[in-house]
């Protein structure tokens, strides 16, 4: 087996990014954290529209959206309950848990 040292695998492997006209500025330019914050914002609003979108009519989206707002900010809806969802929305009370719980496995929430 051949020994290779550190420095020359690090002095291959810079020449090789050099001669692939990859700089390695990735490890080096420093990310902005607002820049960074509105992109995983804007990643998370996306994904909380796509779900409501996944909705099969405007009463379903609008359940799917009241359902959001209890599992995140309860306080927004009132407090109302998931049966009380489920009343307003005219469907039963497991169907709203199955909402609820597949909207917490869909971002990611633990139940």
């Amino acid at each position: 087996m051949k020994n290779i040292n550190q420095k020359q695998i690090i002095r291959n492997s810079t020449a090789t990014a050099e001669s692939d006209g990859n700089t390695g500025s990735f490890f080096f330019e420093p990310i902005d954290p607002r820049e960074e914050a509105r992109a995983q914002t804007i990643e998370a609003f996306t994904r909380l529209l796509i779900w409501f979108a996944e909705g099969a009519n405007v009463t379903q989206r609008g359940i799917r959206a009241t359902v959001a707002l209890y599992c995140v900010r309860p306080d927004l809806i009132n407090g109302i309950t998931l049966e009380q969802i489920g009343e307003m929305g005219g469907i039963g009370g497991k169907a709203v848990f199955s909402i609820a719980k597949d909207f917490r496995a869909s971002m990611g929430l633990v139940a």
